[in-house]
């Protein structure tokens, strides 16, 4: 005889994962006896109800689809072995009623020797009143992790029982205990350093320029300037902008090369009291010109002669600042407050145009103390900076350097392109802390030799694969060189947490990011704002001292994203990004919720590369994804994009339209045109069904035509060795990067010539000499000069 279950199954669909996202969980009932056409003896089955539980919508009415009938232990078993979906809490897939009617008015519960799910909770009623037991495999769950589902599955059943009415979206998984030591796991153990009441960059500066006048700034190449001279020039500069009229909170724009007068410049708009607003001069025109009329900039310092002409703004050079000084005393300058933006760095907006972040001095004080006295920064440290101003590393490089004393060593674009160069550079500098994000030392790793001196690996803008640390590891041991990975964000300055990596972790493969930085909060939250307990996966939000003052000139999307702290007086971001915190405060970072991803370190929107491409008047709908061919390999992700044509429309000119908005890092490897856009039974884009990629060829089919073959065929071995790195067929005068080469494998393919014994040129060669002809005749004339090609092609290996 059977029984209904004596547990309602709403308390099960609100549990750990609850209404925050869809899974599957099977709801059974054990049953004695012999099914109908069995013979022999009796067997035990389970009769199974196959339930797919959906995020709750009120306004959706409840729809549940099952399928049930009476199946064999084995065969339930194979009922936890669908698919993983996206959601991220305890592989939930089994709810065991096991209870059986003893015929005389009582129900015996029935042990469960061998549960049939990965986590199974079986529930049975006595005397005392209704129990359950959780059983789990201890290869996918933790005691702890178990432990805390079936509390919060009791918590849960109890409001449902006592409060039968209450819309589902209303339950809380938490106790109110529960929800202030769940809150207490995202904020660190260790205390920030005591920020001074004068938390601005400029301020910070000034106690190490008065404590080490005469120490070592800046290492440019023969360029070299202590403190003193720094202060000094910095002091010059923002003189000069104030005789431009720029006063305290103007925004300034600086788009310079990489160097250290760019680091004089920057520090000088932020002693007039100004803002700087960072452009890469290799930049399209349009994005500059978005930026300039976008931070409303008022005065513009380049060396860049063909600047886009923008209303309104003065383009002026560091020498016509320097020139244009006044009297002006370095006590006569202004003083900013902690709370004014130091910075606006553009970062890729999914309305069809990067959006600006406003981050205030106090935070990148903030940042400073918070890892100071960790890592032992110091005077005797030698720092790189290695990555544009327009990305958001290079705010620790350089600050990070400078206001705890160090020297900051700039790494030119070229040779950041050239490990071998970049190594030498380390080794030469004596550099002590390297920044870098994975896809960046990942080249590096090809070429160190283990003699340079670095004590301190710092990875982030990117995820990172912790098993490619392995060959570091065999020749920097763990007690010589630190290795920390940080997840971090621009809207919270950089960083938010911090990682030290093992060789141990390496091997193991963590997913770890580590615990918030001294002073940053870490929530992780459902879609309604709720606070989901360790090692259930929802938005990552961040509060406390990194959060940054808005967007700038947007303000409905800093309300939406710039939310009040829950248990803080602040307010946190929420970063549209999914991870867990695990019981010990450690976050996994397990990807983008939206359509954002990271390449190369590059924070890219892809609805922003779609609208880019919708506007172009041939366009009738686009689609736009990331490709990896290999997902360990980050040279393999490229841009895919897929359009719907009007007639006229071609799509080697969509793209080369794109190529004069979008900077190099977002424009799509590959356009591929469709007469339709292939899509699911709910009418949306149904990505596995979109076709493999064409790469674009200058020529639209693969080139051909006479190629004067060098005496030892390089040639041919170019033209083998771009195809099997590409992966594509090449022709002589196909262009590497319009076939989705990037610099990581232009890499690949110098290693591959040079242990042909070939020659291989140079990357700004690559650069400036993009196809097979070109290059097999660049490497064969012997007296061809090095050609060094400044702000050629962007591409941030950050």
């Amino acid at each position: 005889m059977d029984r209904p279950p004596t547990a309602p199954p709403p308390a099960w669909g609100l549990g750990d994962d609850g209404p925050a996202a869809g899974f599957s969980v099977a709801l059974t009932q054990e049953r004695q006896g012999r099914q109908e056409g069995q013979e022999g003896d009796e067997a035990s089955w389970l009769t199974a109800l196959a339930v797919t539980l959906r995020r709750y919508d009120p306004d959706v009415p409840p729809v549940i689809g099952t399928d049930h009938g009476c199946l064999t232990v084995e065969q339930a078993a194979t009922l936890g072995e669908s698919k993983p979906t996206p959601a991220t809490g305890p592989a939930l897939t089994g709810l065991l009623f096991a209870t059986r009617d003893t015929g005389e008015g009582e129900t015996l519960y029935v042990p469960c020797l061998a549960p049939p799910f990965a986590l199974t909770v079986s529930v049975f009623r006595d005397s005392g009143g209704l129990r359950l037991r959780c059983d789990y495999l201890g290869s996918h769950f933790s005691a702890e992790i178990a432990a805390q589902f079936v509390r919060h599955l009791v918590h849960v059943h109890g409001q449902v029982l006592n409060l039968p009415h209450t819309p589902p979206d209303e339950v809380e998984l938490l106790d109110e205990s529960e929800r202030l030591r769940t809150a207490a796991l995202g904020r660190p153990s260790r205390a920030p350093a005591t920020a001074p009441t004068s938390a601005t960059v400029p301020a910070a500066l000034d106690r190490i320029v008065a404590a080490t006048p005469d120490h070592v700034a800046l290492t440019d190449g023969p360029t070299v300037l202590t403190y003193r001279e720094l202060d000094a020039r910095a002091d010059r500069l923002a003189s000069g902008l104030r005789a431009h009229g720029v006063v305290g909170g103007d925004r300034v724009g600086v788009c310079l090369e990489r160097s250290a007068e760019l680091v004089v410049v920057l520090l000088a708009v932020l002693k007039a009291g100004a803002t700087y607003v960072p452009l890469d001069p290799a930049y399209p025109a349009d994005r500059l010109a978005h930026t300039a009329r976008d931070a409303e900039l008022g005065v513009v310092v380049t060396r860049l002669p063909e600047f886009p002409a923008v209303a309104d703004h003065v383009r002026v050079t560091p020498d016509e600042l320097a020139d244009a000084r006044t009297p002006e005393r370095h006590a006569d300058l202004p003083s900013p407050s902690p709370d004014d933006a130091a910075y606006v760095i553009y970062t890729s907006g999914s309305t069809g145009r990067p959006k600006g972040v406003v981050v205030p001095h106090r935070n990148v004080v903030a940042l400073i103390d918070a890892t100071r006295d960790e890592y032992g920064f110091g005077e005797a440290d030698v720092w790189t900076w290695f990555h544009s101003a327009a990305f958001d590393f290079s705010v620790w490089e350089i600050w990070g350097c400078l206001l705890t004393g160090g020297r900051l060593v700039v790494v030119p674009y070229s040779v950041s392109r050239e490990p071998d160069r970049f190594r030498d550079l380390l080794v030469a500098e004596r550099v002590t802390v390297l920044s870098q994000t994975p896809s960046a030392f990942a080249q590096l790793l090809d070429v160190d030799h283990g003699d340079v001196a670095v004590r301190l690996v710092v990875f982030g803008g990117e995820p990172l694969d912790a098993r490619m640390l392995l060959p570091w590891f065999d020749r920097h041991p763990e007690r010589l060189c630190r290795v920390v990975n940080m997840f971090g964000i621009t809207e919270t300055t950089v960083h938010v947490t911090e990682q030290t990596l093992t060789r141990q972790l390496s091997l193991a493969g963590t997913r770890s990011v580590g615990p918030a930085l001294p002073g940053w909060h870490l929530y992780v939250l459902d879609p309604a704002g709720r606070l989901l307990p360790p090692g259930v996966a929802g938005e990552i939000c961040v509060g406390g001292a990194g959060v940054a003052l808005g967007y700038l000139g947007q303000e409905e999307l800093t309300r939406r994203r710039f939310v009040p702290d829950p248990f803080t007086d602040g307010l946190m971001y929420r970063s549209g990004d999914l991870g867990r915190l695990r019981p010990d405060g450690r976050l996994e970072h397990l990807g983008r919720i939206d359509s954002q991803v990271k390449i190369r370190g590059f924070r890219i929107e892809l609805d922003e590369i779609r609208s880019v491409l919708l506007e172009d008047p041939a366009v009738r709908t686009a689609a736009v994804l990331v490709r990896r061919t290999d997902p360990a390999d980050a040279a393999t992700a490229r841009i895919d994009a897929y359009v719907v044509l009007s007639p006229e429309g071609d799509p080697g000119a969509v793209r080369e339209r794109a190529a004069g908005i979008l900077p190099e890092y977002m424009l799509p490897a590959t356009v591929s045109a469709l007469d339709t856009l292939p899509l699911t039974p709910n009418g949306k884009l149904d990505a596995a069904r979109l076709p493999a990629p064409t790469a674009h060829r200058t020529r639209g089919e693969l080139t051909t035509g006479p190629v004067v073959s060098s005496p030892d065929n390089l040639t041919a071995s170019l033209t083998d060795i771009w195809s099997e790195v590409l992966g594509v067929p090449v022709g002589p005068d196909d262009d590497f990067f319009e076939l989705g080469g990037n610099s990581l494998f232009a890499v690949r393919i110098g290693a591959a010539l040079r242990a042909r014994g070939l020659p291989a040129p140079r990357l700004r060669e690559l650069y400036r000499h993009p196809t097979i002809r070109a290059t097999a005749a660049n490497l064969g004339a012997s007296d061809l000069p090095r050609l060094d090609v400044a702000g050629a092609r962007i591409e941030q290996l950050s």
